[in-house]
């Protein structure tokens, strides 16, 4: 599995703004990745954190306004700007936004800027009323016009004791903005993809619910994995509350009945649904609205079959031709291969992951993952224990491979 950051350059700029501390998680987070990070530090930055910081957490070195008249200055802006593969500022403070915005290059960071044939990315982080300043206003919106990536900010308690809008992004979040935006044109570009993922909540009265050990990990895997490989991605997300892949639109549902109407609304048009979803096999009959006591007794609950979502996708398929390419789960106790290969013919599937839950190492609310992969033309592969971000790649591949079909 290739990292999205593996053999990228980024630069990273930083201005002066309390939250520079933040930035150098940031380049840590990236170099962890895989990316190459050169770091520019304003003049004002080096007042809140030093080079030997950045240098200290990425192994290369890190530049300021001095560089800019060094013995290789004339070319040094250049070589920066052109080589990056995205340049993000993080944090940027009003003051270096409005130079931007009106093409100022009197530090390196600005000449870089200029120099930059790559996406740009800028988190702004500023106290009380300079975000929402009208000046503020017009710039950024000058800069979302020539594509600048704006992330944030957040709203919170700022270093001068207010409260509002201006706190910089975290870092997690602005890594999910550069890995968007470094998937941009990759082999999934303009495919849509469905994903669900995490398990179904029967009610049977109104504070207790039928459900099972699913976390969601996996089908969130796939939906990353996806989103790195350029996919539009929707992500129909049971019980479970694990962050939202940045870029994902995350509709969220609780009953088998909730997620069957999702999926039948999201899959026409769709290239790829991946059913990763634990969905729920019964339901009570009669849920009640009202908690039911224990003085009454132990009640009796008559359970029903849920509906059989992958069978209604099957029947929408014959009609529409959509979703181009079917890949169903199965969570087995017993008779793995067995269950899956009927559950793969019966459900009109063009791959099943199959796993088996008595694993104790892999499957349920762990990170890692057992799996055998059956295909419609009776092909079979069993992969060793590896993270759930391994299986989704994998598994991602051979999806691509059924629609390049």
């Amino acid at each position: 599995m290739k990292s999205p950051f593996q053999d990228k350059r980024l630069l990273l700029g930083v201005t002066g703004s309390i939250a520079a501390y933040k930035a150098a998680e940031l380049a840590s987070k990236l170099t962890q990745e895989g990316a190459q990070v050169d770091v520019i530090l304003t003049e004002a930055a080096t007042q809140f954190v030093t080079p030997l910081t950045f240098q200290s957490v990425t192994g290369r070195r890190a530049y300021t306004d001095a560089d800019l008249w060094g013995s290789e200055g004339h070319v040094q802006h250049i070589a920066l700007g052109h080589s990056a593969d995205l340049l993000a500022i993080a944090p940027i403070t009003a003051n270096t936004l409005a130079r931007l915005a009106h093409g100022l290059a009197d530090n390196l960071l600005g000449v870089a800027t200029l120099a930059a044939s790559c996406p740009v990315l800028v988190a702004p982080a500023m106290d009380g009323g300079m975000f929402s300043h009208p000046a503020t206003q017009a710039n950024l919106e000058i800069l979302r016009n020539r594509g600048v990536i704006v992330v944030g900010p957040a709203e919170g308690r700022m270093a001068s004791g207010l409260s509002g809008l201006g706190r910089m992004s975290e870092p997690a979040e602005i890594l999910g903005h550069i890995r968007l935006a470094l998937a941009q044109g990759g082999p999934l570009k303009d495919r849509r993809v469905i994903v669900t993922a995490g398990g179904t909540a029967e009610p049977i009265d109104a504070v207790r619910f039928i459900t099972n050990r699913s976390s969601g990990r996996q089908g969130f895997a796939l939906a990353q994995t996806a989103l790195d490989l350029g996919a539009e991605v929707t992500l129909i997300a049971g019980m479970t509350h694990l962050p939202t892949p940045v870029g994902a639109r995350r509709v969220d549902v609780s009953t088998a009945q909730e997620m069957l109407a999702a999926v039948l609304e999201a899959v026409p048009g769709a290239d790829a649904l991946l059913m990763a979803a634990a969905v729920a096999d019964f339901q009570p009959e009669a849920p009640s609205d009202q908690k039911i006591k224990k003085a009454s007794g132990i009640p009796k609950i008559k359970l029903h079959l849920t509906p059989d979502i992958l069978a209604a996708v099957a029947h929408m398929k014959e009609e529409s031709g959509f979703p181009k390419v079917t890949v169903g789960f199965a969570a087995e106790s017993r008779d793995l291969l067995e269950n899956a290969r009927q559950k793969l013919e019966s459900k009109k599937l063009d791959l099943i992951v199959a796993n088996d839950i008595t694993t104790v190492d892999a499957g349920f609310a762990v990170e890692d993952n057992r799996v055998t992969l059956l295909d419609a033309q009776g092909g079979v592969e069993e992969l060793p224990l590896m993270s759930k971000a391994e299986v989704s790649w994998i598994v991602c591949e051979k999806m691509m491979n059924l629609l390049g079909k």
